[in-house]
């Protein structure tokens, strides 16, 4: 009798594993419609927490699906199109990601909130949002709820910033370039800043749209450095973010090899896409308990830092 409850038990948990796995690829495939957002799978990842619903071995793959989104997302980028933007922009990108690092750091420690969620919320408020705290997690080896939290703030935010820039903007009276800067450098997502520019004016989406993407390459050097300052356990051996590297030869070898510029359009949608995928994985291994011990500061500490970022650089570009 013993033997055969233990059999029943066994099975049934089995059957529910698998009922999770197929529920899991049924997601998983939804993640791939064109209608379906970040925000959105986050949503739904940490709706699945909240149920209960958990599928522990999928959750090993999330750091390599953010990498490999990450190395795809490179095939998109044209190498002439950075380099000019490099240029044009250097020196202006260069002063706002150090500011907003160093605030974002002293303001976490001020608020006393994880230095893994203090470095995450940072680097996406002073880089690109969801794609550079996609970037850093794996360097700093941040848990799936630091990296959950951090993602919300962000989301949250660029939402917000979507529909109020263009309301100040417009109240200020602001010019299409000074817009363009303003939204690039304080709005946290690509997709935000195109967003927003395209509401305030053509002039305005085109210098916005530029200036972002020389804040996104900034991706690579503070990379570097995180892993450079980023400690593997006992051993202090440093980490070093191979993945990032991949990412400029993938811009490379697309700039080298332009005939086949098709499927380097479907590389960087299926990065994405990726990109996707894993946040909803993230939101998914985010527990109640987390929530408690780090939401509230969190987004005090993101809150703080992006309206301290929004009104700074907009005194700096009007005065």
């Amino acid at each position: 009798m013993i033997n055969i409850k233990i059999s029943y038990e066994f099975n049934r948990i089995n059957d529910t594993l698998g009922d999770f796995s197929r529920l899991y690829w049924v997601v998983f495939c939804f993640c791939f419609l064109p209608f379906v957002s970040p925000a959105i799978a986050l949503c739904i990842g940490m709706f699945f927490s909240l149920l209960g619903i958990k599928h522990a071995s999928m959750h090993r793959y999330t750091s390599k699906i953010l990498q490999l989104s990450i190395v795809l997302l490179g095939f998109g980028m044209g190498l002439e199109e950075v380099i000019t933007a490099s240029k044009t922009g250097f020196t202006q990108t260069l002063f706002s990601v150090t500011l907003v690092m160093a605030g974002g750091i002293i303001l976490g420690r001020l608020f006393r909130v994880e230095k893994n969620i203090t470095l995450l919320i940072a680097t996406g408020t002073a880089i690109c949002g969801g794609s550079a705290i996609a970037a850093v997690a794996p360097i700093i080896r941040s848990e799936s709820y630091q990296n959950s939290f951090a993602l919300i703030v962000v989301f949250v935010l660029n939402a917000i910033a979507l529909l109020l820039f263009p309301f100040i903007g417009h109240r200020l009276g602001l010019s299409q370039e000074v817009f363009g800067n303003w939204a690039a450098i304080a709005i946290h997502d690509t997709s935000s800043v195109v967003g927003a520019g395209a509401i305030y004016g053509e002039k305005a989406l085109q210098v916005a749209t530029t200036v972002k993407l020389i804040r996104a390459l900034w991706i690579i050097p503070l990379s570097i450095v995180l892993a450079l300052f980023s400690k593997n356990g006992d051993k202090h051996s440093i980490k070093f973010p191979w993945f990032i590297l991949l990412f400029v030869a993938a811009i490379l070898f697309a700039y080298i090899f332009p005939a086949f510029e098709s499927s380097y359009a479907h590389f960087s949608w299926l990065g994405r896409r990726g990109m996707v995928v894993a946040l909803f994985l993230i939101g998914s291994n985010i527990t109640i308990n987390q929530i408690k011990q780090s939401g509230a500061r969190s987004f005090l500490l993101g809150i703080t830092l992006w309206v301290i970022t929004a009104a700074g650089s907009l005194f700096l570009l009007i005065r």
